[in-house]
């Protein structure tokens, strides 16, 4: 159950690792046919943006990875329920202000692996 956890937390991991690479490096290529939603025009306009945006995905994702690289496994618990938490809120947040689908694709790996943890942690 425990890798279960280990492997959930790294899909967000990744994930995370996929937006910053989307929002830094490949806004105005790969951003279009991905946001749907945005007009194709506003791109080039909101590059900066998406970039700041982009950094912040990094860290959460660098956060995750730092967190299964914990020995000691309450601290790693902690540090993962922290970042976990952060991106769990944040695609809340996306899912009521911009679209239903960030909750699926965010949110919801973050809090299986926020249930997951806290019930192995209970044990």
């Amino acid at each position: 159950m425990e890798i279960l956890v280990k492997a959930l937390i790294a899909l967000v991991a990744v994930l995370h690792l996929y937006f910053l690479y989307l929002e830094m490096f490949a806004w105005t290529t790969r951003g279009p046919k991905v946001f749907k939603t945005i007009p194709a025009d506003q791109f080039a306009s909101t590059k900066t943006m998406a970039g700041n945006q982009g950094l912040y995905n990094g860290f959460l994702a660098a956060g995750l990875i730092w967190s299964l690289l914990i020995k000691n496994p309450g601290w790693q618990q902690n540090v993962s329920l922290f970042f976990l938490a952060c991106v769990a809120i944040a695609g809340i947040y996306g899912a009521i202000t911009v679209s239903r689908r960030i909750f699926f694709i965010q949110a919801a790996p973050a809090l299986a692996a926020i249930v997951l943890s806290l019930y192995i942690g209970g044990r």
